[in-house]
């Protein structure tokens, strides 16, 4: 028989590899960093999923937002999650295309009729990203959403030759609207999106693009106008993880971090879309007149991007994607044809 001082050896050791697999479980804190205001309906969101890990996980899992900004850009929180300064972010999908350019193909502009279509041909396309996202050591979680993006200004915009006019910003980061800017042949200024507020306070630009959430969470409405009626493109984000930062958990704990932000994803697009009306509401009140886009001005912007389709897409290695996105863009309108 065993011995008792070979039996008591053997439970020391396994209760202290327990005990260290716990330490380590309970020692996980996944730091994310964001451009999304505190207070914002983008954090009202996290947070609450935030919480509802640290209480499901039993404190095992926590979030730390770094929010407003504070970490840069969203170059810079991409940069130090490869440093290992960061664990992940919650970004627009400029900041994903600094992991993988292709995912752009979804905000090509004038590509969709309605948010519904844009929400099918994600969907059908997001496995594809992830794959993508996963060989290049990122977790790329549910899609998340800013929505349709408006032009913003201080002068009227009722023509393409109008925007050639403006000082508008140009988000340095940004493959896909830079090459935009080029065809259309608009001279954009070149900033970071911390910069934009201060650059529309002290008029090194005069025009600007977002959605209306957007804009009054970033305090951007309070110094623009006027806003254009002709939405550009539909602008969708979403956290990544750095895939080092998921393997410090537990599977179960991965599964559960997984099935809270799939859902807490789907209430965030819910409560963006109305976000967006509301602040369109806030921004009608507080002065800035909406311009409705005269007809001349959405047909010429539309046939020049949608010709363009193609050289955009190559300039951001996604033509394979284009055409997915076309593929499924084209069965969603089999069975709701654009009216």
């Amino acid at each position: 028989m065993m011995s008792m001082t070979k039996v008591l050896s053997l439970c020391t050791v396994a209760a202290l590899a327990i005990a260290g697999r716990a330490a380590r479980a309970d020692n996980t804190e996944i730091r994310i960093a964001t451009l999304a205001p505190s207070g914002s309906p983008w954090m009202e969101v996290l947070d609450k999923a935030a919480g509802e890990i640290k209480d499901k996980t039993s404190g095992r899992v926590t979030l730390k937002y770094y929010e407003g900004g504070q970490q840069g850009d969203e170059r810079d929180f991409v940069r130090k999650i490869k440093l290992g300064q960061l664990d992940g972010a919650a970004v627009t999908a400029v900041g994903l295309s600094m992991i993988d350019p292709s995912i752009r193909v979804l905000e090509m502009p004038m590509m969709f009729a309605s948010a519904e279509e844009l929400d099918y041909v994600a969907d059908k396309m997001w496995p594809h990203f992830q794959a993508k996202f996963a060989k290049l050591d990122f977790k790329l979680n549910d899609r998340g959403e800013v929505g349709w993006v408006y032009f913003m200004s201080k002068q009227k915009v009722e023509s393409i030759d109008d925007l050639k006019k403006q000082k508008l910003w140009l988000w340095g980061d940004d493959q896909l609207v830079t090459a935009i800017f080029k065809k259309l042949g608009l001279s954009g200024t070149p900033l970071g999106v911390p910069e934009v507020d201060a650059g529309l306070t002290s008029g090194k630009i005069d025009a600007c693009y977002g959605s209306p959430v957007a804009a009054v969470a970033l305090q951007w409405y309070s110094k623009i106008k006027f806003i254009t009626t002709m939405p550009m493109s539909f602008a969708i984000g979403a956290t990544v993880v750095s895939t080092k930062a998921v393997a410090k958990m537990s599977a179960e704990d991965q599964k559960l971090l997984e099935d809270i932000g799939t859902s807490n994803a789907k209430k965030l697009r819910k409560v963006i879309r109305k976000s967006n009306d509301d602040a369109l509401g806030t921004m009608k009140r507080k002065g800035v007149t909406v311009v409705p886009t005269p007809q001349a001005m959405v047909d010429d912007f539309t046939k020049k991007v949608t010709d363009s389709q193609a050289e955009f897409a190559k300039a951001i290695g996604g033509t394979d994607e284009l055409a997915m996105v076309r593929k499924y863009r084209a069965e969603y309108r089999t069975k709701h044809p654009v009216k």
